[in-house]
């Protein structure tokens, strides 16, 4: 006869003996049970299973869509523009990228490379841009969903013991008789029902047996406005991408007296998006009739400080209407939906050039770029036709001009006080028949002999407004014109100015701030709406009191829950004692 484990405490029918890892027998340790984990034999070879490609993709698409991951790319994304306000964007300013390129040679190509002067088109943004678009929309929809079904479920069951939770009250009622009333405890639970949702919550009953309970809960607004936010900037990210492919930036130099055409072929620079045809541009015209700019004067505080910068304009619409209108610094002009900025103001000095003729071969403005902030600035002429040879002419423009002691110029004042002309003259190739862009604010002297100025034996030439000089080795004359009234006894008025206006075309515009002032709407939601759920129970004894408990649970953050919890037991009991004085027992 076989004995039992009880009897002899042996094995059952075929099961083997199981050897724990320090060698000793399961059977020899009475503490330890046969089928113990620690009595298996050791097994490495476990292997974790393959995830293969659709493994690795759909784990990709998770860590990918997750919220942790969203965020991250947010913070690489700021953290990408910055180098766009570091460093001049061909987009926004050409000329700075152009005048960076000169400054620093050797570390431009590095940069350039880096796309550091494009960094809102460069690769790596776009990335990290298309990236985060992703990312959102996937954390997104799933969320929508999730909202959605929460939104038309009931609020939960009232837990069995609400004496475990933190925000807890209680208290035993003995109600007055009330005519008509099934139980008081019922009736108890009617009253915070309706109350409950005269606070806003949803409501759901779980009655049974002697036990009546109310369960509540509001805040969805919390989750609907974090839902809002995200969605709006999803809004913003889908604007900025489409919306940049209709949009335009260009700039435009325009010298007192002289009309920009809004054609594409009047710009200067332009940064025209992908979807914009030649055709799209808005068809008018605008003249800069003067520029108005204030100096503080010799004696003053902040001496030479410069103010209340005006550009007065006249724009002729398509239909020949003619309106005026003026651009300052933050305040722009709109223009049959294009927006005109005041990026920046010079001298525009007449300079008429004759040949040994006496046939002018040269006779415009010229915009001199200033150098510091007394205006002292740096111009450029080039004549390629009319001369035996090309000509080129470096000038420094100085509007108030005094001579230090080694001899050079410069400027003490950004009016005009004292205004004069230098200029150096060079002879050779412009460079300008090589089919490569050339800057018409720079002279490249490599194949160029200089005529005159430092280094050479002759002076530069010096001139003030209305004086006329010879050019060297004979070649003709070179007049700086007075554009003074005649009659004029100063020179206030005898240099004309030029401002560089920046004409930008988004209709996406009135859409980002739509979707920023709906972010803005959700996070204020999603900050200030707390989630939180309610409970009331009422529970019969058999002497007619009635034991009232009440308790609250935030889902996160809530430092005014306990408040809300008192709040709702006082105004419980100011209801039960009104409903029990309109409802009194007959003949009581």
């Amino acid at each position: 006869m076989s004995s039992s484990p009880s009897e002899g405490g042996g094995k059952r029918s075929g099961q083997k003996e199981r050897i724990p890892q320090d060698g000793s027998s399961a059977a020899s340790d009475p503490l330890r049970p046969a089928d113990h984990i620690d009595s298996a034999p050791v097994d490495d070879s476990i292997v974790q299973p393959k995830l293969g490609v659709i493994g690795w993709l759909r784990w990709g698409w998770r860590q990918l869509t997750s919220m942790r991951v969203a965020l991250i790319l947010l913070l690489f994304l700021a953290i990408a523009a910055i180098p766009g306000s570091v460093f001049p964007q061909r987009s926004a300013d050409p000329n700075g990228v152009v005048k960076y390129k000169a400054d620093n040679p050797d570390l431009f190509p590095v940069l350039d490379k880096l796309s550091l002067f494009d960094v809102y088109s460069s690769p790596w943004f776009s990335a990290i841009y298309l990236l985060l678009f992703i990312s959102l929309i996937g954390c997104i929809i799933p969320r929508i969903k999730h909202h959605a079904k929460a939104l038309r479920a009931l609020p939960p069951r009232t837990p069995a013991r609400l004496s475990r939770l933190e925000d807890h009250r209680s208290r035993d009622w003995v109600p007055e008789p009330v005519e008509g009333s099934k139980t008081n405890a019922a009736d108890a639970v009617d009253v915070a029902e309706k109350q409950l949702k005269a606070l806003g919550y949803r409501v759901a009953r779980y009655d049974q047996g002697k036990v009546w309970s109310v369960s509540a809960e509001r805040g969805y607004w919390r989750e609907t406005g974090n839902l809002v936010f995200h969605i709006a900037l999803v809004g913003i990210l889908i604007t900025v991408g489409v919306g940049g492919g209709y949009a335009y930036t260009g700039q435009k130099v325009i010298v007192e007296g002289q009309t920009f055409v809004n054609a594409l072929i009047d710009y200067n620079s332009i940064n025209q998006g992908r979807f914009v045809s030649d055709g799209a541009f808005e068809p008018y015209a605008m003249t800069l009739n003067r520029f108005d700019v204030t100096y503080q004067g010799f004696g003053k505080p902040g001496a030479g400080q410069a103010g209340n910068f005006k550009a007065h304009l006249s724009v002729r619409e398509p239909d020949g209407t003619t309106t005026k209108g003026a651009v300052e610094v933050n305040h722009p002009l709109s223009i049959g939906g294009d927006k005109i900025y005041l990026l920046g103001n010079g001298y525009a000095p007449t300079i008429t050039v004759r040949n040994k003729a006496g046939e002018k071969v040269f006779s415009q403005p010229v915009e001199f770029l200033p150098q510091d902030a007394n205006m002292t600035s740096l111009g450029v002429v080039k004549i390629p036709d009319g001369m035996p040879e090309q000509l080129g002419l470096i000038g420094f423009f100085y509007p108030t001009a005094v001579k230090l002691d080694s001899g050079a110029f410069t400027s003490a004042h950004g009016g005009l006080n004292i205004p004069l002309l230098t200029l150096d003259v060079y002879k050779g190739d412009l460079g300008i028949d090589s089919g490569k862009p050339v800057s018409v604010y720079q002279l490249d002297t490599n194949d160029m002999t200089k005529l005159n100025g430092r280094g050479t034996d002759v002076k530069s030439i010096q001139l003030q407004p209305g004086e006329t000089a010879d050019l060297p080795d004979g070649l003709g004359t070179v007049t700086f014109d007075n554009e003074a009234p005649q009659g004029a006894k100063d020179f206030s008025q005898s240099v004309k100015r030029y401002v560089s206006l920046q004409i930008h075309h988004d209709d996406s515009a009135i859409w980002v701030l739509g979707f920023a002032l709906l972010a803005l709407a959700g996070l204020g939601l999603a900050l200030f709406v707390p989630r939180r759920r309610m409970w009331v129970k009422a529970t019969a004894s058999g002497d007619g009191a009635v034991h009232l408990e009440y308790a609250g649970l935030a889902r996160g953050e809530d430092p005014t829950l306990a408040a809300a919890v008192d709040d709702l037991v006082r105004g419980h009991e100011r209801l039960l004692d009104a409903a029990a004085s309109r409802h009194p027992v007959k003949g009581a």
